[in-house]
């Protein structure tokens, strides 16, 4: 057994590869060098190369680990979600809740902005893009789940364009000097639920037998 998976080898690699998620989410990808993910860790320097084979597998330890920590996130609230038969507004309110983030204790501009930070540069980066689209994956599987206990459906293709919709919405928000984040994509969702994740008609049918 080596070191790097023994018991303590293991804490320190998970040491690592949160002290870089954290520095990812605060700094974005220039955050993340050995000796700042060392020392936010609280190791040695040379703990960065010995764990991690390049800086490049650091930041992609740190990228899948700020995903699935986002997407834990999603499943817990989505399995608090009550099931019933909401209206455009009921069902906005709750995906907005899922995936416009405004977490305590958080400024909820800078945590967005490092979350599509994050995407245009696991886009531009091959090795990250497999990362990516399980987060993604993940993301999709947690909206999905939101419509339905909202008594509504929705289709593949236009899962990804509602979740496209939101995505749009926050980023215009972002840049622009209007509404928040939030109520943008709010705002956005109320005027689309209906055409791209309609009531279960089949559902409701089979609630009456």
């Amino acid at each position: 057994m080596t070191a790097a998976v023994t018991p303590k080898g293991e804490r320190r690699r998970c040491a690592l590869v949160s002290a870089a998620a954290e520095l990812l989410c605060e700094g974005g990808f220039e955050a993340v060098r050995h000796r700042a993910v060392a020392s936010r860790a609280g190791l040695p320097l040379a703990s960065t190369t010995y764990y991690f084979s390049s800086l490049d597998d650091l930041i992609a330890a740190a990228v899948e680990h700020v995903g699935m920590q986002e997407a834990a996130l999603l499943r817990n609230r989505v399995s608090t979600l009550s099931r019933r038969r909401r209206g455009a507004e009921s069902t906005a309110d709750v995906l907005v809740d899922l995936l416009v983030d405004d977490s305590p204790g958080t400024d909820p501009s800078e945590q967005l902005i490092s979350r599509y930070e994050r995407y245009i540069a696991c886009a531009r980066q091959p090795a990250l893009r497999d990362v990516q689209r399980r987060i993604l994956r993940q993301r999709s599987a947690a909206v999905r789940e939101a419509v339905e206990r909202s008594g509504r459906c929705v289709r593949t293709e236009l899962l990804s364009a509602l979740m496209c919709a939101v995505d749009g919405a926050v980023v215009s928000a972002l840049v622009g000097d209007g509404e928040t984040p939030r109520a943008t994509a709010r705002a956005t969702l109320i005027d689309v639920i209906d055409v791209l994740a309609p009531y279960d008609v089949g559902a409701k049918r089979a609630a009456r037998v």
